[in-house]
């Protein structure tokens, strides 16, 4: 009691002063508003933006705690010295390497909110709540933490602010970040050597001249992108004891996490279901390139060709990209129709870029991006659709 009142003292002392949007950040995000509104209420409910992207965050701590222990796991089998997936050893490494992932972004991204919030006068937005959860989810376990500072600072900014904040960005603060990193940082978001926490500090001991073996961190995508042998099995693809991007591994509790967004109703399972259905059809289209002897093996597209179209699923970043980056109700289309034109074309283009793009196999961001920017217009011609067939029949009941 004694700190929500301190908090609220603030926060009447600097009423009306530059900083008040900090304080009110603090005592807003800790404890309930303690105002109300008189009049001009649309609609009443208990949720408000805060309480929605809390909601995306507990459905995102399972895939955080998994990949904790999954980045463990990898680090000691990568070296021949595996260890139990639920050991102590395993989280230790999750924890010193994934945890300062997110208090970099968490760090960095609300100090810019902080600051844009005092700057221009406004409150602070709750916006960066899921952002900063998903940026180290999605980026490799050895990433140096000055970069995600760097490219953190550049998605806030350049991706969220000069469009006017929460609720006006056009494209996913957090695949903006992603999309920073790989482009200004490549060497550090593809190959064989970032999934697997201490594979590429041990290619440059081995470059010095140490008697050192070599570690592997090659995911399941780079390895059907080279024609090569995948040593995974299905359920190690589908519970998520593969390399991989921090969160984006275990498909059961994404699609747990899906579940929950879906029964909470802030994700769209409109999207979902639509992203999962066109990544499926060019999959099948792929197959039937394959069987139809179209694609033989000596093309350095037969491996990604030649995956079972379902088996796209339980690979890669797809589903991940499709529960918790495709549904951004900022970001997506609106309307109904639209969700499910712009979910099935993520899915269509994302398994297209897999295939084609062999040096990034992993093409569901830049898909989810690019139909960002499509977004507005897949609404506008639906909603010019609905109106020319009320149109339509309006003449037809005159006439």
């Amino acid at each position: 009691m004694a700190l929500k009142e301190k908090l609220h003292t603030l926060k009447e002392k600097y009423k009306g002063t530059k900083m008040a949007p900090a304080f009110n950040a603090l005592h807003t995000f800790l404890y309930l508003p303690n105002e109300t509104t008189h009049n001009g209420t649309h609609i009443k409910a208990a949720d408000d933006l805060k309480r929605t992207m809390n909601t995306v965050i507990i459905a995102l701590i399972p895939c955080l705690i998994f990949g904790m222990f999954n980045a463990g796991y990898q680090h000691f089998a990568a070296l021949g010295t595996p260890v139990d997936f639920l050991s102590w050893d395993a989280l230790y490494i999750g924890i010193i390497k994934v945890l300062p992932l997110v208090v970099v972004s968490y760090g960095v991204g609300l100090a810019i909110e902080f600051l844009f919030a005092v700057i221009k006068g406004h409150e602070v937005e709750e916006g960066y709540l899921v952002t900063g959860m998903l940026v180290p989810l999605i980026v490799p376990i050895d990433l140096p933490l000055w970069m995600l500072a760097v490219a953190v600072a550049f998605g806030v900014v350049i991706g969220k602010e000069i469009f006017g904040g929460t609720g006006m960005n056009i494209l996913n603060p957090a695949l903006t970040i992603r999309a920073f990193l790989f482009f200004a940082y490549p060497t550090w978001m593809s190959g064989d050597k970032v999934w697997v926490h201490g594979a590429v500090e041990r290619d440059a001991q081995i470059a010095s001249g140490a008697n050192l073996d070599a570690i592997s961190g090659e995911t399941i995508l780079g390895s059907y992108a080279q024609n090569s042998s995948v040593a995974y099995d299905y359920w190690d693809m589908f519970l998520g004891i593969i390399p991989g991007s921090v969160g984006e591994t275990s498909k059961l509790l994404i699609i747990a996490g899906a579940l929950f967004l879906i029964f909470t109703k802030v994700g769209s399972w409109r999207i979902m279901l639509s992203t999962v259905i066109g990544a499926l059809a060019m999959g099948l289209i792929f197959n039937a390139f394959v069987d139809a002897g179209w694609i033989g093996e000596t093309s350095k597209f037969y491996g990604l060709m030649s995956v079972p179209f379902w088996q796209h699923l339980i690979i890669g970043s797809i589903l991940f990209g499709a529960v918790y980056m495709a549904t951004d109700p900022v970001t997506a289309s609106q309307t109904n129709k639209g969700k499910w034109i712009y979910g099935f074309l993520i899915g269509f283009i994302s398994i297209m870029i897999r295939v084609f793009n062999p040096a990034y196999p992993e093409g569901v961001f830049l898909a989810i991006l690019l139909m960002n920017v499509f977004a507005p217009t897949i609404d506008h011609y639906v909603i010019q659709a609905n109106v020319k067939q009320r149109m339509k029949r309006l003449k037809a009941k005159v006439a």
